[in-house]
């Protein structure tokens, strides 16, 4: 999801509570705070030695220990001030694609991609999910489509 979209589902949401669920069933805390948004460009080399680029809108999600219990969830409207006085400090690339970073103590710290969203209750609940790594060079590593196995890009083979 691009960031233009993430911001318009969330105008299109503003009397809800936004919700994140970061695994199936498992969702952050009520006590949740927005506590960072990072524009990043990556400017990577894959193990091919082919060259790509691109922005990513990262918006850090934080459990505070002192709102434990907390009943309700931020509004979306809340969220979108937030997201709002950001832009205004530091303009979004709209066409970057936005990720949402969190963890706990039972889940590890990642950046997560927006798999899709449900509308319940008055509540927005924003679907994420981790993504794995992949061989970004198959062609130049022959490694089919259908496999990233490890052996796949052996010492000698061009690639790694």
């Amino acid at each position: 999801m691009t960031t233009s979209d993430f911001i318009t589902l969330l105008n299109e949401h503003q009397n809800t509570s936004l919700l994140f669920e970061y695994a199936p069933g498992m969702l952050v805390g009520t006590n949740y705070h927005i506590t960072e948004v990072k524009h990043t460009t990556i400017d990577s080399v894959d193990c091919g030695a082919g060259t790509d680029s691109w922005k990513e809108t990262v918006i850090q999600l934080w459990e505070s220990p002192s709102e434990l219990g907390k009943s309700e969830y931020m509004s979306t409207y809340k969220a979108l001030g937030i997201l709002k006085k950001v832009g205004e400090m530091k303009p979004y690339e709209l066409d970057a694609v936005v990720k949402i970073e969190y963890g706990n103590t039972m889940f590890h710290a990642t950046q997560l991609h927006i798999n899709g969203f449900d509308v319940k209750e008055n509540q927005l609940i924003i679907k994420l999910a981790v993504h794995p790594t992949d061989c970004k060079a198959k062609d130049a590593c022959g490694v089919p489509e259908t496999t990233t196995e490890a052996t796949s890009c052996a010492p000698g083979s061009g690639c790694c």
